[in-house]
């Protein structure tokens, strides 16, 4: 049909053109005949097998893209070849990275970063969570069980107030104040915890095991207290007595 319509529109043309239609005097000007071929072909079943916008839109920048392509496969060594290459070299490195880095971990608040949820469980509790996640291999639940019970068992013997909301970070901070020979095995827990739990980087069972032998050291923690002065022991007291008689002379109140 769309041909058919194309010939009739090219003898119309030429018949405008020259004044000629096989012997017939043409009665229509060029111009009304160049529109009545134009209305001709806007009719609808001329159209039907029109490629949609959606599929116009794609060959739009596939032709773009080939072209991208085509300049970048001409300005690197080896062409097509050598831009295949680097394109696997790229994807590679990122897949690299992905797998050392982990997710990137956003800045979180206090509520995201709680170290607790909304039920409250004994320091052994954890512990018997996080050694049923162990014997299942689910080292990553295991390790964040056992990072509760650390917390929650320094709670229970008033190292640390009960605050909700605190995070693993502040913590193994404020615990490391009162057990400052624990301080770096308490950040390495907690960053561990951290690691699993925002970082998304699963842990093993010899990460596992380094939270675990941690809080066991813990559990045999002497706290180290501020020193005070026992009952009548004036060491550190200021000893006014000696200061007074150094102000005064021998032979009594003159002046």
């Amino acid at each position: 049909m769309a041909t058919a319509a194309l010939h009739t529109v090219a003898r119309l043309r030429t018949a405008a053109a020259t004044g000629d239609d096989g012997g017939v005097p043409v009665t229509t000007p060029r111009t009304p005949a160049r529109e009545a071929a134009e209305r001709e072909l806007s009719k609808r079943e001329y159209h039907q097998d029109d490629p949609g916008l959606l599929q116009r839109l794609l060959d739009w920048l596939w032709d773009h893209i080939s072209s991208l392509l085509g300049s970048a496969a001409q300005a690197t060594p080896g062409g097509w070849v050598g831009l295949a290459v680097l394109a696997v070299v790229v994807l590679l490195l990122v897949v690299a990275l992905r797998m050392r880095l982990g997710k990137f971990r956003p800045e979180t608040t206090s509520d995201s970063g709680s170290l607790f949820g909304n039920r409250l469980r004994s320091a052994a509790e954890h512990r018997s969570a996080a050694e049923a996640h162990a014997a299942a291999d689910r080292w990553s639940e295991a390790l964040q069980e056992r990072m509760r019970a650390i917390v929650r068992s320094l709670e229970e013997r008033a190292l640390l107030d009960r605050r909700p909301g605190r995070t693993a970070d502040e913590a193994a901070s404020e615990a490391g104040r009162t057990l400052p020979d624990h301080a770096d095995a308490l950040r390495s827990a907690a960053r561990s915890f951290d690691e699993v739990t925002y970082g998304e980087r699963p842990a093993d069972a010899a990460a596992y095991s380094a939270v675990r032998d941690i809080d066991g050291a813990l559990q045999r923690a002497v706290p180290r207290l501020p020193e005070t002065p026992a009952p009548g022991d004036t060491s550190l007291l200021v000893k006014h007595g000696d200061r007074g008689s150094d102000a005064t002379t021998p032979g009594g109140g003159g002046r």
